[in-house]
């Protein structure tokens, strides 16, 4: 099967990768000069001219940052892609520019199907990713042999923005776990309590969820390495407010959460990981983020 795939960056490029894994005929393109590099550096194939990639491909998929990128994408696929040619995207984007973008590629006879993915980019490198799909069911199942290649858990959410929506449910708690462990661990470590004796305690105990665990993996180091930056979820938030505010949910501890994260910003660690939130919280409760 012939695969165009935009924008290869930390999720996109090992997605495509895998792609091609499973024996896809694949060309990739991104804005970034250093990402096309990167992936050619990696054995993909990088198109001399997005259009005629977008023409010659049965199925084109797309990695994007935002809302505008999205829209940007979805115009050159609407314009290049022959009729019935099934766009994937994986984007974290709004339900609202997601549904502008089906109604653009309806009116071209282009199928769409929202795909996003939870997981960060060492899973997506591991294929560890669980993968959400809504959009019409015959599309889906076109499409379900390739998303196999991203993961091994794939949920089909409806016909519409339903995948968009779920991965912000998902997000909104991954956020609220990190404000949570920001005020726990601030508090026992003010109370006088060894910092990775917390984390043993809290690997081993009911609250032990797998994200949990996995962060401990570096923030019992005091780590913060980014695996998704503060204002990578800065950016998540407003999503995740702005469907708050569509639906009429009063969503009031992920504006606090968002608060702590421009805090973050503000005091200098906006591109640590988002658990960086807890050297905002520790500040606030007059301890030194370092140990």
């Amino acid at each position: 099967m012939k695969i165009h795939f935009c924008g290869v960056g930390k999720m996109g490029l090992p997605m495509a990768a895998h792609l091609v894994r499973a024996g896809h005929e694949l060309s990739v393109s991104d804005p970034c000069a250093e990402r096309r590099e990167l992936a050619q550096a990696q054995g993909l194939a990088v198109a001399p001219d997005v259009a005629q990639a977008i023409a010659a491909a049965h199925v084109v998929f797309s990695s994007l940052p935002h809302d505008e990128a999205l829209r940007s994408v979805a115009a050159q696929v609407a314009a290049a892609a022959r009729p019935a040619t099934l766009y994937v995207d994986t984007s974290t984007v709004s339900l609202q520019a997601s549904a502008q973008v089906a109604q653009v590629l309806e009116e071209q006879g282009v199928v769409y199907l929202r795909v996003t993915v939870s997981g960060n980019n060492k899973m997506a490198e591991a294929a560890q990713l669980t993968v959400m799909a809504s959009g019409p069911r015959p599309a889906y199942d076109r499409a379900l042999p390739l998303l196999k290649s991203l993961g091994p858990t794939q949920f089909y959410l409806g016909e519409a923005e339903q995948a968009r929506l779920m991965k912000l449910v998902v997000n909104l708690m991954i956020a609220q776990t990190s404000a949570m462990l920001a005020e726990a661990l601030t508090l026992g470590r003010k109370g006088g309590l060894d910092w990775q004796a917390m984390w043993q305690v809290l690997t081993s105990s009911a609250v032990a969820s797998p994200i949990v665990k996995a962060k401990s993996v570096q923030l019992a180091q005091r780590d913060f390495t980014p695996t998704f930056t503060v204002e990578q979820m800065i950016k998540d938030l407003d999503l995740i407010l702005g469907a708050g505010a569509a639906h009429n949910v009063p969503l009031l501890q992920a504006a606090m959460t968002q608060k702590l994260m421009h805090a973050a910003v503000v005091q200098g660690d906006g591109l640590d990981d988002y658990a960086a939130i807890i050297k905002v919280v520790e500040r606030g409760a007059g301890l030194s983020p370092k140990l």
